[in-house]
């Protein structure tokens, strides 16, 4: 696993030198993909380099990636690739993005990288213990939901999903809420920042690095349905203290 850990810090080593020269540039080109979404350069040139790492390294392992597709998807071992989880931040020139890299053994993540390019932050969880640059982080628990900060990426995605009564109950008995997004919501629940956060639909390549980060951290992961987070869709990631309340709201 350490060694692992350390391949991990290699993968982001080359996505960040393919993202950084981008970051903040006045002429970045943005195209827009068949499902109306953001890609530049800078996500492909950086999935790209860990792609080239991977398959040196591990010739026998598979890969999906959100631009570059999928590869041996039937080995033990997968990796799951998202150079940049929050293009739409990166292409504004806001630095709520990251780099999400996971690694699957039979389906389930039993590693997970959240990179930030900008701010220097890396978290890397097992999860059992979740490091922020190598060192060990943890939630900062609350049992009072009165307390907490609610992150979700989108204010109108929990309406377009259909959840928007569950979600409005949420919000109300919160203290706050912020569309600290992307994967910087989640490394804020790990790094004490905030206490829940939550996205109604969420692919493959944003979701699995999330989860072995957030265990690490105490956090709690699942599906909004309180189903294990590996099974997709949308995700809630909370500290143990007021999961359940919110569920409870979530759900009527």
């Amino acid at each position: 696993m350490k060694s692992l850990k350390l391949f991990i810090e290699q993968l982001i080593a080359a996505a960040n030198e393919a993202i950084i020269p981008y970051f903040g540039s006045l002429n970045l080109e943005v195209e827009l993909k068949k499902d109306s979404t953001p890609v530049t350069l800078a996500d492909r040139g950086a999935e790209s380099a860990m792609r080239q790492l991977i398959e040196a390294k591990f010739p026998e392992h598979g890969i999906i990636g959100e631009e570059y597709g999928n590869k041996n998807t039937d080995a033990e071992f997968v990796w799951v690739l998202d150079p940049i989880d929050g293009t739409k931040s990166f292409t504004a020139g806001t630095p709520q993005f990251g780099t999400l890299v996971a690694l699957t053994q039979n389906g389930k993540p039993v590693l997970g990288a959240i990179n930030n390019p900008v701010t220097k932050q890396l978290l890397i969880g097992d999860g059992n213990v979740t490091t922020l640059n190598r060192r060990p982080v943890k939630v900062k628990d609350i049992t009072d939901i009165s307390q907490a900060i609610l992150l979700t990426t989108d204010l109108d995605a929990p309406e377009a999903a259909g959840r928007n009564p569950g979600w409005n109950r949420l919000v109300d008995a919160s203290r706050k809420l912020y569309t600290w997004g992307d994967c910087h919501g989640y490394s804020l629940i790990c790094t004490g920042g905030a206490h829940i956060m939550c996205d109604p639909v969420l692919e493959v390549w944003d979701l699995m690095a999330l989860i072995p980060v957030i265990r690490g951290a105490g956090g709690i992961i699942t599906t909004w349905d309180g189903k294990p987070a590996e099974e997709g869709g949308s995700v809630i990631a909370s500290v143990p203290g007021i999961y359940d309340k919110a569920m409870e709201l979530l759900h009527g």
